[in-house]
């Protein structure tokens, strides 16, 4: 029997600007300079909220946010 490693499940869902900005528990001049560099990538936000697509490229740029591993 294999022991299957642990990894903390992750709510990928729609999150809008100031839901990320908790999240990772800094301040939005923090956040917009972090995501800067990747903002080719992650697309231009419609709307409220950053699409599932975009909330995976964030995420997998920047890490999970360490309030979410804890889940």
């Amino acid at each position: 029997m294999v022991a299957k490693a642990s990894t903390p499940e992750m709510n990928v869902r729609p999150y809008s600007y100031k839901e990320l900005i908790t999240l990772y528990g800094v301040s939005q001049r923090t956040f917009k300079t972090w995501l800067t560099p990747f903002m080719h990538e992650i697309g231009e936000k419609h709307g409220r909220y950053f699409t599932v697509k975009q909330i995976e490229v964030i995420f997998a740029k920047l890490g999970f946010p360490k309030n979410m591993q804890e889940v």
